[in-house]
Order: structure tokens, then C-alpha cells, then sequence
């Protein structure tokens, strides 16, 4: 039953034999030593339970309590660990996993201000509210939450501790001018990446710290700069929680991050408490900006030089004493408002959302009739999503756990084996190393749940192995993509050599220049080092002249955002985007054929969002060249806009680049067909095309985009204006070469490629005059006109769709002897008399040339 007002008051009072035990708050800035205080307070005790804010942290401090109490007298509990001796007597997990129902002499939790975290205040604030240990409390964090610890807890004694060390702001530092020791904070792991390449390429290499890695292998990356293999760090704000390194400066890269639900900026207390990294002990530590982040704006930067910050308003509160009478009831209890002034109801987090949209689900409902299992159904909710592939995937996964659970009472080996076998592989980059991590951990949160799992202790034990052996796969892909040993020892004496700065200039030719001897040129964005001066052994003389190209970036960046489109060029056979005569990107696959991708060229000093606005430019300039080069097809698509019955039409012709088999369903009436004419447009023999778009440009931009779309390669085509082109001997088109060649605008007749619209042009003459005449003779320009040989017409125009007949086999009475005709097939009727009489110029010309090389020859109409 659910507990009433009352009861629910008591849980947050401490039990009566600890009542009297002090409760105590030690809170202040970073390095304050607050930390290393509360684990010589527990440990002074008989037993005692301390919570971090990170699993990270636990076994960090952990190992320190190992070290100085014997692995058999320190437990360790966190979601995804558990290590507990039968004789442990102190204990330390994460904030989530403290074990309320244990008494201790002894309690403490890390980071208190985080009772204001909308994501997991709650629980601290629970852990505010009601954990107490037998002789005493300690909560430790930073001073901003004292006004309301003095509300809530009214006998708290609070004691306010000192920065050992000054924290000064020295504003915005190039990244490459960052002093060594230097811990680099972005909030994205693809910003983490860039910089840590960057990094790698100008001073040697880094280590990398972000909280989606094992402890493991966030132990192995701090090591390798503890042990100053390399100089730099790159991390995101995982760092600001307690990580305890030999950082002399602190440089953001940004100033803004995502928060589960919006992208917002840093409040000066969270700037505070990661600058706050730099300098440990007495020795003092600076802060600033680099990269594209702007320097911080003066209040915020004043306010954390001296610790002063606004005070919290509220605490985020979520009821602890729930309802398991059904999950209706349970959701209802942990809805409940706050009951006490400065608390404020917790955001919905990814607990409540799965327990919601279970509770809807008809199969989960009929499981859950009695509170044992509405209690299993909380539990398997509150499963962390550490994999962040969408709500609906950790739905269904809690389902599909608890609905077996209720079903075969644990969780068989034979269920869980497949879905550890594929976490199991070793092969991939760094991001799949990374995900099969965040994935390991989910099964090793439900192995640590000794009545869920068939066989717990050896599915802890196969998790943790599985970890490790991805967290050390991890740490070595880590060091090979960002830690070069050679560049590191060249990267420190080119520091030396700061004393002396090397002098390093760029023309405006893009000459760099090095000590007035040429070393390289810049060719749009990449720096393209001289062969002789590469070859030579001078690294000090190279990374001068890498320097000043890489400052030249951010100049050359500014001036081809704002050049106009005469300077930029499009290779239609290539596909190369150039600048000034220089490659700097190249059209790639896109999601339809007249919308292709844009690469930027690599280059070696482009920042991320350097690169980024140079490809919104180049893409901009490419959909300008497309509509220009290819104008017909978008005017078109445009004047049909208002016409149903052609808009499918046209668009079909667009996606297929300006060539479209039509089938017998979508062949257009006279009306249809004469509208389509006027846009310039062609519809015969089962085609929709457009002749503009046969001329040499447009055919070689769209042979491009065609052979980029399709991944098919396009066969040599006929030079540019021809009509025609002979195939090879050896030459073998398949059905899938035909078609691509058709939808560039070419058609295959007997040993030849002709130009579409000679090809229907010719097929419609010939056809029209067949039909009105019941055959006429061909003029020896018809070879001419198709571009092929005389001897090679008749198959050519077979192929066309024509029929080719000797003249002996025709009337001699109505033709004359050994004259050509066209002949209609016999089951057709006649043509009318007015057909005759009043044929097109074009026929009567025919008619009339009775000699040349295609005397002996007739064209029939293939029957229909």
C-alpha cells in the first residue's frame, strides 16, 4: 500500500538512533581537498558508505581504499559492478547504487550541488534528504547549495574550505599555441576527435578522456599523460568530476553542450567546476578558450577566478516511497509534488518514460497483478540506457527482460549468450569499439542482479572480461590514431625553439616560405610541402612552415566564402570542385541523382566547422550549376506544378536525369503531348526526353551525375557534338550498360551509339512517311544525318525499330523498277488519299532521290 502523508514525512527524518549523530556539509571550489577529507573521516570509522557522482570515480577511490585497508575491508557497488567481501566494511559506490538499508558509522556523498542536476537530482537529493550515517554525515560540493541545506537540514553544521591554489583567466589561445600540460574540453565526440587529431599533427599526439569509456581505459589515457608520453589531454566535461591530474591549463573549445533535452550554454558554475582542473595542490592553474570558441564573456570569467556564484533556487525532488500496488499506482507515486519549500519535481527521466509506455502494453499489464511483480517492473525500468539508441529500442528491451524474467523466473544462459556473442567481436574502429561497449555495460548492470541471472557469478565474470578485453582494444586504437612518439620529440623542439622564433611567411601566390627559403605552396586549403625541403632532414624548419600555413586557414576560409561564383568551377567529367584552378572538394553519391553529395578535400589544418562552411558553400554553388546547366528539366518541373496528370511525369523524367522509358500506363494524350512539346520537351517510341540536355555540357554533366548515382561506370561516349560513335570490336554492352547509356541520352543500334534525338527524329520521319505512303525511298543523306557508314544503315535502322526490304521483292507497277521504298505491313489498311497528296517536304524529298548507294534498298515499318 502506498505510504500516507505522514509516513511519508517520516522517511525524510533520520532514524531516532541517529538523530543526534552530526550531519555536516564541507563544501568550496575545486582542489579544495574536500575529497581527500571525507575518505579520512570514513576510514577513521568502524564502517561507512561514501557515493560519487561518477562510476569512474567509485573505483578510483576504491583502489585508494584498497591500497589502504586490504582488498578483503572495501566493497565496491555501482550499476555495473559489484565487488563485495563478506568481511567489507567500507564502501564505495556511485550515487545511485549506495545501499540505503545497510546501517553504517559512516556516510558521505561526493558533488551534493547535483541535487540540482534536472537529469539526476533527484537522487541526490533522496540521498540528501534521507541517508544518515550512525555517527556521522558528510556531504561534500560546492557552496552554492548552502542556503538550502540550511532550509532542508536545520541542524547542519557547514564548513566553507578555501581554493588551495589561484585560478586565473588568460582569454582565448590559438590551439596551436596552447602551453604543454594543457587539458582541452569539447562536448561532442567528434570535436574531441578533430582537436585530439589536430593535436596529433602539431604537437605529437594526445590523450583522450570522455565518460563513454571503461575505467579501464580511461585509466590507460591518463596514464599516458601522467606519465607525459604526450603533453596535451582532449576531454569532454567528464573531467570536471573529481579527475585529479597534472594540468596546468584548462582551454574550452566550446561553450555549449546538450543536456538530454536542448543545447544550451554553460552556466558559470559548471565552467567552474571543469577549469577548475587546472592546478592541484599550491600550484596554480589558468584557464581560457581556443579553437572556434569565443573568449568568455567577462562576468563569467571574473566569477570563477573568485568562486562566486549565484546561489541554487530549487533542488529537483522525486518521491522515494512508492505505491507497487499496480503500475497505475506506482506511476501516481512517483508523480507526487514535492513536499517541502525548494524542492521542484524532477524531470521525467528514462525510468519513468519505460515504466509509462510499459504500463500501456496489454501483455505487461496482465503480468503485473500483484506488487511483487509491479516492484520487478520498476526495477527492470530503472535499467540505464547507456547505449542512447532511442526510447523505443530501451522499451523494448526492458519488455523483453522482464516479461522473461516473469516468465522463467531468471534470465537463462541460453537467452543471454547470443546477445553477449556479438559484443564479443574485437574488429572495428574506435566508434564501433565504443558501442559495444556502452552495450557490454547494459548486460553487465542485469548480471549484477544475483536474482535475475541463471548463473550470476559467471555472468559477471564473462561481462567484466568482455570489458576489459574492448577497453584495452580501446586505449590501443586510441594511442595509434592520436599518439605519434616521433612528433612528440619533434613537437618538443620546436618548443625549444620558441626562444628563437623561426621566421615563416606566405605570399600571395601561396609561396610559404621558411628563413627566406621556399618550402612548399599553399594549394587551395592544403599545404603541399616542396619535395626537396621535405626530403631534407630539417622537422624544425617543415613545422615552422606548417605554422604559418595553418594560420593562414582561418584568412583563406573568410576570403572563399565571400568569392563569387566566377571563381569556382565545376569539372563536368570529374566532378572536381575547384577554386582559383585549385581541386578542393568532388561530388559524391547524394540521396537522389540531381542532388549529389559535396566533399571537401582533405586538408590537413581545416577545423571541423571550417570544413563544414566550405562545404555549404561549394553545395550551394553546385545546385546553382545544376539548375543553370540543366534548366530545362527544372522549368519544366516548374510549369507542371499545377497539372496532376504531368507532375508525376516530369518528376519521374528529373529523378532520371532528363530520360525517361515511359510505360504504357503513363503515355501522354495529343493535348499532354503538345503542352510537354512547347516546354521542350520529346515524347516517342516509349521515351520522354529533353534535346536540350543532348548538348555537349549538359550530356557530360549528366553522364557525371548518372555514373555517380548508379555506381555504374559509364562507357566511352562519342566526343562532344557528335551524333554518333562505333563500338569497339571487343566491345560487349550488357543489358545494365545499354541502360545507362539510354539515360544519358544514347541509343544502341546494331555496332553504334546514336544521339537520342537523331535517333527518334530519325525513326519518326521514316515511320510518318512509311505510314502516309505505304513506303517511300531514302535519300542518301540518311547515313550522313545518323553518322554512320552507307553499308552499316540498313542494321542500324533495324535496330531503330525499322525494317529494311530489297526493292526486287516490291510492286515495280507502283514504284518504278529497283526504286527504295518504305512499305507499310500488309494487315495495314491503306493510307488516305489527302495523306498522300499533301506529305511533308521532308517525304516529297525523299520520294523524289530514287539514286545513290541505297537503290537496292527498302525500309518496312516493324508491325506493331
Amino acid at each position: 500500500m502506498m505510504d500516507t502523508p505522514s509516513r511519508q514525512a517520516s522517511r525524510l527524518r533520520p532514524p531516532a538512533s541517529t538523530e543526534d549523530a552530526p550531519v555536516r556539509a564541507v563544501l568550496g571550489p575545486t582542489n579544495t581537498g574536500k575529497t581527500h577529507l571525507a575518505l579520512e573521516r570514513m576510514l577513521a570509522h568502524t564502517s561507512g558508505i561514501m557515493g560519487f557522482p561518477l562510476r569512474l570515480l567509485a573505483r578510483e577511490n576504491y583502489e585508494r581504499m584498497v591500497r589502504l585497508k586490504g582488498v578483503r575491508a572495501v566493497g565496491l557497488i555501482t550499476g555495473e559492478e559489484k565487488i563485495i567481501p563478506s568481511g567489507a566494511r567500507w564502501f564505495s559506490c556511485t550515487v545511485e547504487a549506495m545501499p540505503m538499508d545497510r546501517p553504517v558509522d559512516f556516510i558521505a556523498v561526493d558533488e551534493i550541488q547535483l541535487c540540482a542536476d534536472p537529469e539526476r537530482g533527484h537522487v541526490f537529493t533522496d540521498r540528501l534528504l534521507n541517508a544518515r550515517g550512525q555517527a556521522e554525515t558528510l556531504f561534500l560540493g560546492a557552496e552554492t547549495i548552502a542556503p538550502l541545506l540550511r532550509t532542508l537540514i536545520r541542524s547542519i553544521e557547514i564548513e566553507a574550505r578555501p581554493r588551495l591554489s589561484e585560478l586565473s583567466y588568460t582569454g582565448f589561445t590559438r590551439l596551436s599555441r596552447l602551453p604543454p600540460r594543457s587539458a582541452i574540453v569539447a562536448f561532442s565526440a567528434g570535436d574531441v576527435y578533430a582537436i585530439a587529431e589536430a593535436i596529433r599533427r602539431r604537437r605529437g599526439g594526445c590523450a583522450v578522456v570522455m565518460g563513454q569509456l571503461s575505467p579501464r581505459t580511461r585509466n590507460a589515457q591518463v596514464e599516458l599523460y601522467q606519465k607525459r608520453e604526450v603533453d596535451y589531454l582532449v576531454a569532454t566535461d567528464a573531467i570536471g568530476m573529481g579527475l585529479n591530474m597534472d594540468i596546468q591549463h584548462v582551454a574550452f573549445a566550446g561553450l555549449f553542450k546538450f543536456d538530454g533535452s536542448r543545447r544550451r550554454m554553460l552556466a558559470a558554475p559548471e565552467v567552474a567546476q571543469i577549469a577548475g582542473r587546472a592546478g592541484r595542490g599550491a600550484q596554480d592553474g589558468t584557464f581560457g578558450t581556443t579553437g572556434d570558441c569565443p573568449p568568455l564573456p567577462e562576468n563569467i570569467a571574473e566569477a570563477v577566478e573568485n568562486h562566486q556564484f549565484e546561489a541554487l533556487h530549487h533542488l529537483y525532488w522525486r518521491n522515494s516511497a512508492l505505491d507497487y500496488s499496480s503500475p497505475r499506482a506506482l506511476y501516481a507515486s512517483l508523480c507526487q509534488k514535492p513536499p517541502y519549500p525548494g524542492l521542484r519535481a524532477a524531470e521525467p527521466a528514462s525510468d519513468i518514460i519505460v515504466l509509462s509506455a510499459l504500463m500501456r502494453d496489454t501483455t505487461i499489464q496482465s503480468l503485473t497483478k500483484e506488487p511483487g511483480r509491479t516492484r520487478l517492473l520498476w526495477e527492470v525500468c530503472q535499467i540505464p540506457d547507456f547505449r542512447k539508441l532511442g526510447e523505443d529500442s530501451h522499451i523494448r528491451q526492458c519488455a523483453q527482460i522482464f516479461t522473461v524474467l516473469v516468465k522463467e523466473g531468471h534470465l537463462p544462459s541460453s537467452w543471454l549468450e547470443p546477445r553477449l556473442a556479438n559484443l564479443e567481436r574485437t574488429e572495428g574502429d574506435i566508434d564501433a569499439l565504443m558501442q559495444r561497449l556502452m552495450g557490454i555495460r547494459i548486460w553487465a548492470y542485469v548480471s549484477t542482479r544475483s536474482d535475475w541471472v541463471e548463473n550470476p557469478q559467471l555472468w559477471r565474470s564473462r561481462t567484466r572480461t568482455i570489458e576489459d578485453t574492448l577497453s584495452d582494444l580501446l586505449h590501443e586504437r586510441l594511442a595509434a590514431r592520436f599518439v605519434d612518439k616521433r612528433a612528440t620529440s619533434l613537437a618538443r623542439r620546436l618548443e625549444e625553439a620558441d626562444s628563437k622564433p623561426l621566421l615563416s611567411a606566405i605570399t600571395r601566390t601561396g609561396e610559404v616560405s621558411v628563413e627566406g627559403h621556399a618550402v612548399g605552396h599553399m594549394h587551395g586549403f592544403a599545404f603541399i610541402p616542396d619535395q626537396e625541403a621535405a626530403r631534407s632532414d630539417q622537422p624544425l624548419l617543415m613545422r615552422a612552415a606548417r605554422r604559418a600555413a595553418r594560420s593562414e586557414i582561418p584568412r583563406r576560409v573568410t576570403q572563399f566564402l565571400q568569392t563569387p561564383d566566377e571563381s569556382l568551377t565545376l569539372d563536368p567529367a570529374t566532378g572536381t570542385l575547384l577554386w582559383l584552378g585549385d581541386a578542393i572538394g568532388h561530388l559524391q553519391k547524394g540521396e537522389e541523382l540531381l542532388r549529389p553529395a559535396v566533399h571537401v578535400t582533405t586538408a590537413e589544418f581545416l577545423e571541423p566547422s571550417h570544413r563544414e562552411r566550405i562545404r555549404m558553400r561549394l553545395a550551394t554553388f553546385v545546385t546553382a550549376t545544376l539548375h543553370n546547366t540543366l534548366a530545362p528539366l527544372f522549368r519544366a518541373a516548374h510549369a507542371v506544378a499545377d497539372k496532376p496528370g504531368l507532375r508525376g511525369l516530369v518528376h519521374g523524367l528529373t529523378e532520371q536525369g532528363g530520360v525517361l522509358t515511359l510505360s504504357a500506363h503513363s503515355l501522354t494524350n495529343k493535348k499532354d503531348s503538345h503542352f510537354l512539346h512547347k516546354l521542350g520537351l520529346r515524347v516517342g517510341n516509349g521515351l520522354l526526353f529533353s534535346p536540350q540536355l543532348l548538348r555537349p555540357r549538359p550530356m557530360t554533366l549528366r553522364a557525371l551525375l548518372v555514373q555517380l548515382h548508379t555506381g555504374q561506370p559509364v562507357p566511352p561516349l562519342p566526343k562532344p557534338g557528335a551524333v554518333s560513335r562505333r563500338l569497339p570490336p571487343e566491345t560487349k554492352l550488357s543489358a545494365q550498360d545499354r541502360a545507362v547509356l539510354l539515360q544519358i541520352g544514347w541509343q544502341c543500334a546494331a555496332d553504334f551509339l546514336i544521339r537520342l534525338d537523331i535517333a527518334q527524329e530519325t525513326h519518326k520521319t521514316l515511320s510518318e512517311l512509311a505510314a502516309r505512303s505505304g513506303g517511300c525511298p531514302l535519300q542518301p543523306g540518311m547515313a550522313s544525318r545518323l553518322g554512320v557508314p552507307a553499308a552499316d544503315l540498313p542494321g542500324v535502322l533495324t535496330d531503330l525499330g525499322l525494317r529494311v526490304q530489297k526493292a526486287s521483292v516490291l510492286s515495280k507497277k507502283q514504284f518504278g523498277p529497283a526504286t527504295p521504298v518504305l512499305l507499310l505491313p500488309p494487315r495495314l489498311p491503306a493510307p488516305e488519299r489527302k495523306g498522300r497528296n499533301n506529305g511533308s517536304r521532308a517525304r516529297r524529298q525523299i520520294m523524289q532521290d530514287n539514286t545513290g548507294p541505297f537503290a537496292a534498298l527498302a525500309v518496312l515499318q516493324k508491325r506493331r
